[in-house]
């Protein structure tokens, strides 16, 4: 069950992780090279022992296909997980001439008067970003970020070619999308964590897996968990194929010090049994739109909230 899967990590990580400083200033427990293999023939891996908000997973999936890197696309369809990153571009600029939010990610959580200013800029910016097309263009785009590399990488439409090949060629070892572009790293307001994915075809099975270079456990992890599971059934399903197993490797798998409580609060609930997955017909992944997919019998704990780190 995904659920026992994910949180035997989440104690390997508590029990036997090393203490290490990271970019944020926030601090971690640290693995490095972990496994975890999901079948996704006995339901689809959305956690349950706390909620994970399915539409969050599957918007932020339809605009890596589309190629989008602009946050405009999410924020219409009420995904702000990507905030932070587009807000951090405007208040560094020097057209943003509002109260100062340096270091707004670790501020709003220990200063309540400076966390209802930055719930106003934030809401200014969304609003902006939604009306005001110039403003979206110059403060809504992350850079080269997924939906660039894996539809346009220096060229090559590598989502594109990787499904063709899964039609025409299933045996092949070379069914392989990544999102690490060297030339474009640089570019991109955060450098790809899920960095590279490889299919798989055996007895009329699809699987994938997902090198993961840097894995937040309790915020990022049970998203890609989901996202790479969702993404390898919607290609199974234009495909012609059955479903087989999500291979999930992370590098350094790593629990920020501020979400221990929070990881502790969730190994100690019992999970539910796995929801299912409704997908209208379609004839290609490229023509996807919001509405053609949705879960359904999804029972889980409640949500757990933690900040994040930028």
């Amino acid at each position: 069950m995904a659920d026992k899967e994910y949180l035997k990590l989440c104690n390997h990580i508590l029990e036997n992780g090393i203490e290490k400083e990271d970019r944020t200033g926030v601090g971690t427990k640290s693995i490095f090279g972990y496994q975890m293999k999901f079948n996704l023939s006995e339901g689809f891996p959305l956690l349950t022992t706390k909620k994970v908000n399915f539409n969050l997973v599957w918007s932020e999936l339809l605009w890596f296909i589309k190629g989008d890197t602009n946050i405009k696309f999410l924020l219409e369809n009420k995904n702000n997980i990507w905030n932070e990153w587009a807000f951090k571009k405007w208040i560094e600029s020097d057209e943003y001439t509002g109260p100062d939010m340096t270091d707004f990610g670790h501020r709003t959580l220990v200063d309540e008067k400076f966390s209802k200013q930055y719930k106003e800029q934030m809401t200014i910016f969304k609003e902006r970003i939604l009306s005001d097309e110039e403003f979206s263009k110059k403060f809504g785009d992350l850079g080269n970020v997924y939906g660039k590399q894996w539809r346009d990488f220096n060229g090559i439409d590598q989502l594109k070619n990787v499904v063709e090949q899964i039609k025409t060629n299933p045996s092949s070892r070379r069914l392989i999308v990544s999102s690490w572009n060297p030339a474009e790293v640089d570019t991109m307001a955060l450098p790809p964590c899920h960095s590279l994915f490889q299919f798989y075809v055996n007895d009329g099975k699809l699987s994938c897996q997902l090198y993961q270079r840097s894995g937040d456990v309790f915020l990022g992890v049970p998203f890609n968990i989901a996202s790479y599971s969702l993404l390898t059934i919607l290609i199974a399903k234009e495909c012609g194929l059955e479903v087989g197993e999500f291979v999930h490797t992370l590098g350094d798998a790593h629990i920020y010090k501020n979400h221990f409580d929070q990881v502790k609060e969730q190994m100690s609930r019992t999970p539910y049994s796995l929801p299912e997955l409704k997908v209208k017909d379609f004839e290609s992944i490229f023509d996807l739109k919001i509405e053609d997919v949705e879960i359904v019998n999804y029972e889980s704990h409640p949500f757990i909230k933690a900040p994040i780190a930028v």
